[in-house]
């Protein structure tokens, strides 16, 4: 297990955060108020005169500059579309992207509201629509320098890197090891069920939190893990229930897609593989994080046996789900 030490986000103190927004053409007045964030760091930082903005830090050596500048270009194409999107403002420097020292950072506007109410059948038919109209714009033109999803690679060396470095205990490792091949499998017999299927660039990580609802608008946040893959992508995640409720959902969110594009309804066969990939690499993020003095202090169950055998219980129950029957119903999930 790595043991804790110094991160480079140690040395973003409050002096140089309003240093670097000064240095980027800002007038800021000083009053500074960090936000919940994990991945990167970000901040509510008061301008003289102006609406306090949004200002995201972020995490050194995670993207490279050229990556984070797709993102942008990416977000200012849904912006120039009237596809509703938070977008990194062009500072007074007259760039999206500034630089600090090792820090590289982009500044947005404040925008307020709350997560859909995916319960609301009119809400999810509405995500749709923005859904259907953002891979229109996704689908114009690639990325060259951000990651393409894949499943199975991806299963795999996140469960190197985890037992590389010593994170599954030692007494769980038997079931751990033998869960990993059966997973991949299974994902793998999903994956030719599902067929040829077109790849386009995406948000990434469309869920709930990075969805804000206002007054009857929605706004889509956060791009930071855009990224190049299948529809489906964007559409899984806004979905939760039990089987019956996932369906009904799903049919509502395609209805809405629909009105702007078509969608290949085999794409449905990739879900559980794309749960699968999710959950396993949600425990390599916390794990390559942990030297982050944020982590162990927000997740400390992380490092404890419990997760693991509970992680484990979990993927067995995701295994039963892959080699469930695929369901045959167009439309539905």
């Amino acid at each position: 297990m790595t043991e804790i030490s110094s991160h480079p986000y140690d040395a973003l103190k409050p002096d140089k955060i309003l240093d670097a927004m000064e240095g980027a053409g800002f007038t800021v007045n000083g009053r500074l108020f960090a936000l919940n964030s994990y991945e990167n760091r970000v901040y509510q930082i008061g301008i003289e005169d102006r609406p306090p903005v949004i200002t995201k830090f972020y995490r050194p050596g995670r993207w490279s500059e050229a990556q984070i500048r797709e993102e942008h270009e990416f977000t200012a194409q849904l912006l120039a579309a009237d596809i509703p999107v938070v977008a990194p403002m062009v500072m007074p420097s007259g760039d999206t992207l500034g630089r600090c020292d090792e820090f590289l950072f982009a500044v947005f506007p404040q925008r307020g509201g709350q997560a859909p109410d995916t319960s609301v059948t009119d809400t999810l038919y509405r995500l749709g629509q923005w859904l259907g109209q953002l891979h229109n714009i996704g689908d114009t033109a690639s990325f060259s320098h951000r990651p393409v999803m894949d499943v199975l690679s991806g299963i795999e060396d996140n469960h190197r890197f985890l037992i590389e470095n010593h994170w599954v205990p030692d007494d769980l490792r038997p079931a751990w090891d033998s869960l990993i091949p059966d997973l991949v499998d299974h994902c793998a017999r999903r994956i030719d069920e599902a067929g040829e299927v077109h790849s386009l660039r995406l948000h990434g990580d469309c869920h709930g939190g990075n969805i804000l609802c206002r007054e009857e608008q929605m706004l889509f946040v956060d791009l930071d893990d855009c990224r190049t893959g299948p529809a489906i992508q964007d559409l899984w995640l806004l979905l939760n229930g039990d089987d019956i409720e996932r369906g009904q959902q799903f049919g509502e969110l395609l209805e809405g897609y629909e009105m702007f594009r078509d969608f290949n309804r085999r794409e449905r066969h990739l879900i559980e593989p794309l749960r699968c990939y999710r959950q396993i690499s949600h425990c390599t993020w916390l794990a390559k994080r942990w030297d982050d003095p944020a982590f162990p202090r927000f997740f400390p169950w992380f490092a404890q046996p419990r997760f693991w055998s509970d992680q484990i219980l979990s993927l067995r129950e995701q295994l039963a789900a892959l080699q469930a029957p695929s369901i045959n119903v167009p439309g539905q999930y």
